[in-house]
């Protein structure tokens, strides 16, 4: 049973949770990463399985340390995903909950390209019905939009892996580089996933319209995946260090001024996966620990985070920060609860965020990008703005809303706690999490130096967060639309096509009339010569077909060619 492939026990739990009803598929569900995780727990390092496909050698099944980090925190963020959800009654979200993890944990035990692309593709089709689920127009063309751009990611995959398998005669999932073409289509495919810069509005677009339990989901899995490609693919890669960089920076500016709070959270989850990819590029020992233990703590404190908005969603109806403030009174639970995921995310001293996230910053001083160091430093003050303070503090204070509502039921509020619980220990005795990483660095998080520098940091930001908010100087909350990089195949393409089309139609009717012209003047008179079955009167239709197929070809040809 040590054996068994993980994805076995959730495709069994989704199969029969689309048939039993009530308390036994409740008790299913949350039994699913309960059983995986057990007998992932009893696995040893180094199992694997093989085969032979089409005469190609595949690994389905690999557990080596990286992988086995994440196989945990997926079975951990299942159960409490479940657990979020077990009020639920609709049995659509619970299949794709269970079928979405497991794909997530079958992509993550991948020993090669193949299998990696099958588990790929099931991450996007089994996540794409938590955000149809909302059932609302809104939610149904974000859901479209985001399989469009997650099947488009798996496609590059393939392309990549079968061009690498044409190279090098092997499909086996380790270090792959970009020394080739195959190299760059599958970092592109990673990087879709990963949400790179001008790649990510798929998650910033679908994110916040899924329903409130699925929004859990989705944030732990589908980047962290990509996070563990990109940690299995490409370390060492230094392009991931300024991509990172950027990550970590951009989504600040778009947080501070977005007012719908689910939004806030997923471009703060873009700024933390911004160091996880600096950490990978970087690919140092110390360097690759960082990412992945940050993607570890990630998935519960940002989990929690959206946990704790969705609760709010839930009981008020509203997740706009303009029409919230004062919940504090009626859900003091969910509140402290926020707050410990804030100061997690914030990566205050004694909170799961500072354990790891320090060891990027340490290991970019020690690799020499001291520039870079210093934008991962303003990005961890910006953090601090959108996420540990604006979240909690728009949602729960703030003016008085004059919503009374209650806490939210009591799976979430356990679901909550758990995740919180597990984030505290995390940061006040980290080396439970740093016995299970890749490397054995001996790394001290409680180093004076981190603890001042991180400490001095947090203590300004919230000074400039409170003098901002009392000079009037702070965005305020407002309904808006903000752009981002979407608008340019949302609205500028759309929009450039309608405005060309406009131009060419004429000149292609045009072109037609010129054509046609002479044979409309001749033809009358050519036929009362030859009658109806003359030689001219046989040829028009071949001619006319002759003329559409060289503009079709011609019109393939300048867009195949552009």
């Amino acid at each position: 049973m040590s054996a068994l492939h993980p994805f076995i026990p959730f495709l069994i739990g989704a199969l029969l949770a689309g048939l039993l009803r009530g308390p036994l598929r409740s008790a299913l569900v949350l039994a699913t990463p309960l059983i995986g995780g057990y007998l992932l727990w009893l696995t040893p390092l180094g199992t694997q399985s093989q085969m032979l496909f089409m005469g190609m050698e595949l690994m389905p099944y690999r557990v080596d340390q990286l992988s086995l980090v994440f196989g945990y925190i997926f079975h951990i963020a299942g159960f409490i995903g479940v657990l979020y959800a077990l009020h639920v009654k609709d049995s659509l979200q619970q299949v794709s909950a269970l079928l979405y993890a497991g794909s997530a944990i079958g992509a993550v035990f991948a020993g090669d390209l193949l299998t990696l692309f099958i588990f790929w593709e099931l991450l996007a089709l089994s996540s794409v019905f938590l955000i149809w689920a909302r059932r609302s127009e809104r939610s149904f063309r974000a859901g479209q939009r985001y399989l469009i751009i997650q099947v488009l990611s798996g496609v590059l995959l393939l392309g990549g892996a079968l061009l690498h398998y044409r190279n090098s005669g092997s499909l086996a999932f380790d270090f792959i580089g970009l020394g080739g073409l195959s190299g760059w289509l599958i970092f592109l495919a990673f990087g879709i996933k990963c949400a790179f810069p001008l790649l990510h509005n798929w998650l910033t677009d679908a994110y916040p319209e899924a329903t409130p339990t699925g929004t859990v989901f989705l944030s732990a899995f589908t980047t962290k995946v990509a996070v563990y490609a990109l940690a299995r693919g490409y370390p060492g890669t230094e392009l991931l260090v300024y991509i990172g960089v950027t990550m970590a920076c951009f989504p600040i500016f778009f947080a501070v001024i977005e007012n719908d709070l689910r939004r806030v959270l997923a471009y703060s989850m873009i700024n933390q996966i911004g160091f996880m990819v600096v950490g990978i590029g970087i690919g140092t020992a110390l360097a690759l620990n960082g990412a992945v233990s940050h993607a570890f703590n990630d998935i519960l404190f940002k989990g929690l985070l959206f946990m704790s908005m969705g609760a709010v969603l839930q009981m008020t109806g509203t997740i706009n920060g303009s029409a919230l403030g004062g919940l504090y009174k009626t859900m003091p639970k969910t509140t402290i609860l926020c707050i410990i995921g804030a100061a997690s995310i914030s990566a205050f001293p004694l909170f799961s965020g500072f354990v790891s996230k320090s060891m990027v910053m340490s290991a970019a001083l020690q690799e020499g990008y001291h520039i870079s160091w210093l934008l991962l430093l303003f990005s961890a003050a910006g953090v601090f703005h959108h996420a540990g303070i604006k979240i909690p503090y728009f949602a729960f204070f703030a003016h008085d809303s004059g919503i009374r509502t209650s806490d939210p039921p009591l799976n979430m509020l356990l679901a909550m706690a758990l995740a919180a619980a597990i984030s505290m220990f995390i940061g006040v005795y980290p080396w439970t999490l740093y016995s299970i990483l890749p490397f054995d660095t001996g790394y001290n998080p409680f180093d004076a130096t981190h603890i001042l520098t991180q400490t001095q940091l947090l203590f300004f930001s919230a000074l400039a967060f409170v003098w901002l908010n009392l000079r009037g100087y702070y965005p305020p909350e407002l309904p808006s639309v903000n752009l981002d990089a979407e608008w340019f195949y949302r609205r500028l393409v759309p929009a450039s096509l309608g405005l060309l089309g406009r131009y060419l139609v004429p000149a292609y009717r045009g072109l037609i009339q010129l054509i046609s012209n002479p044979w409309q003047r001749l033809g009358p008179q050519l036929l009362r010569q030859q009658g109806p079955q003359g030689l001219l009167a046989r040829a028009w239709p071949s001619g006319s077909m002759v003329l559409w197929v060289a503009i079709i070809l011609a019109t393939y040809l300048l867009f195949y060619y552009l």
